[in-house]
């Protein structure tokens, strides 16, 4: 993990190492010249559960001792960004934040993989029909907009995301869980949206 080092006295990221013994090192600002010290933290290699929709395999995250993990921050392991969905201590003990030192397990999000939601088109017979749909994370969808999917046009009426419903305004696909609306026959969309078809398809 490269580290970043800013002067304490004129702020500037032009520093370099003058001497290294362990993880006690002295640094000196090539624009002032100031010269200090500083001590690295310590890291940890944190058993890391990554999701990757249905399918869950195991890795690792290296995180600092002391610092404070919380369900929502985001790690790196050496393939991937995982957002952090739920942590573990001895015990069996869920919580929403803990030490580094303290964890057992760390449960995550993949970011790398496609964002997997589903999507719940009313029809006028009273049938709904469900789909999963695969997109970017940072894909936005608006209430009110046309959207077609498996041969079903449809206009989006709801939103449901982390935070609650979404009846007016829009949403990223990152936080989205369900789209919903009515089947709108012969209506023209503004997209399709590519249904998902698991977690083998994908990966080949």
């Amino acid at each position: 993990m490269e580290e970043l080092f800013v002067c304490p006295e004129c702020g500037s990221e032009n520093v370099e190492v003058i001497k290294e013994r362990g993880r006690e090192l002295t640094l000196r600002c090539n624009d002032c010249g100031n010269v200090w010290h500083v001590t690295l933290p310590k890291f940890r290699k944190v058993p890391l559960i990554v999701s990757k929709h249905e399918r869950s395999f195991k890795s690792e995250a290296e995180l600092p001792e002391g610092e404070e993990i919380r369900v929502g921050d985001i790690v790196e392991t050496e393939e991937e960004e995982v957002r952090i969905t739920g942590i573990e201590l001895e015990g069996d003990k869920r919580v929403e934040r803990a030490k580094v030192e303290e964890v057992k397990t760390l449960w995550g999000e993949s970011l790398t993989y496609p964002k997997v939601i589903k999507v719940s088109i009313y029809t006028s017979g009273g049938v709904t029909q469900s789909f999963r749909v695969k997109m970017p994370r940072n894909e936005e969808f608006a209430v009110g907009e046309v959207l077609e999917v498996g041969g079903y046009t449809f206009r989006i009426e709801r939103i449901r995301t982390e935070r609650g419903a979404v009846k007016h305004g829009s949403a990223v696909a990152d936080e989205i869980h369900t789209i919903m609306g009515h089947h709108i026959p012969r209506a023209r969309a503004r997209r399709s949206l590519e249904i998902y078809r698991g977690y083998r398809k994908e990966a080949r």
